[in-house]
């Protein structure tokens, strides 16, 4: 059985076909500029810096004692990052900052332990000295 296509459809599958199969070099030439612009593009992007967390000052942290209660220590700190609900005599201050492309970060921590509501003991992160 054959199909017979009215004239005006056969003309327009003659220009689709034309267009699609055998494009003019012109266009050719602005799809391979367009492309290659979109990659080259895309590899330019912008990398924002990352901060997270509390960023403690010495003093502030040399200020925390011993036998401080914990609003003492909240008022000194701030709202720490981690309050565990499983572990609520430990306060976790974190601190992280990634800077853009680089693979350099910034890491800092301090945890608070509490016994009842006074500070029982203090560990943070020792970064050693460069010699």
């Amino acid at each position: 059985m054959r199909y017979y296509l009215p004239p005006i459809i056969a003309h327009i599958g003659l220009v689709l076909q034309t267009m699609l199969f055998r494009p003019d070099p012109l266009q050719s030439l602005r799809r391979l500029v367009g492309a290659t612009l979109l990659v080259l593009m895309s590899a330019c992007v912008y990398r924002l810096d990352v901060q997270q967390g509390n960023l403690l000052e010495e003093h502030d942290i040399d200020a925390v004692q011993v036998g401080m209660t914990r609003s003492q220590v909240r008022f000194l700190l701030g709202t720490p990052v981690v309050e565990d609900t499983f572990h609520q005599d430990r306060w976790d201050y974190i601190y992280y900052f990634r800077q853009g492309r680089k693979r350099v970060t910034d890491r800092s921590w301090l945890i608070v332990y509490f016994d009842g509501d006074r500070v029982r003991e203090i560990r943070k992160d020792v970064t050693p000295e460069p010699s």
